[in-house]
């Protein structure tokens, strides 16, 4: 449904970092990144979103909105704890940052050369209307 997807509540702003619906599941799924170590006090904030979207969003047929933390790191008793006595559907998974591109992908990215060479030919086709139009 997007990224940053604003909320309104009580007259405050939020934004929810990723906010999709699930086809399948019938249901929304609110996601918090997080660039850093797995918070306690992230739980409280995707609680917080899932319970605006269950109260916003969903309609009667959908399910329970489930909430996913990803995080960079996390101590999975910390988070144990963290999620305990929690009844929405809420998990925490760590991400890994890869910079190596799978194999079978690399060869149909362009390269950065390339790309520059596409930006530098866009910008000077926009120049160049621009010039012509003036004239």
């Amino acid at each position: 449904m997007g990224r940053q997807y604003h909320m309104e509540v009580g007259g405050d702003d939020f934004d929810i970092d990723l906010l999709f619906y699930n086809l399948h599941l019938h249901s929304y799924v609110v996601i918090g990144l997080k660039t850093g170590k797995f918070e306690p006090a992230d739980v409280g904030q995707v609680l917080f979103y899932v319970n605006t979207v269950d109260a916003k969003l969903k309609s009667d047929s959908d399910n329970p909105t489930i909430g996913i933390i990803l995080c960079k790191d996390k101590n999975r008793i910390v988070a144990e704890y963290a999620l305990a006595n929690i009844t929405s559907p809420i998990g925490i998974s760590e991400y890994k940052i890869t910079s190596a591109i799978p194999k079978n992908l690399k060869s149909s990215l362009p390269t950065i050369g390339e790309l520059e060479e596409e930006l530098n030919d866009y910008l000077r086709k926009k120049k160049s209307k621009k010039n012509t139009k003036r004239k």
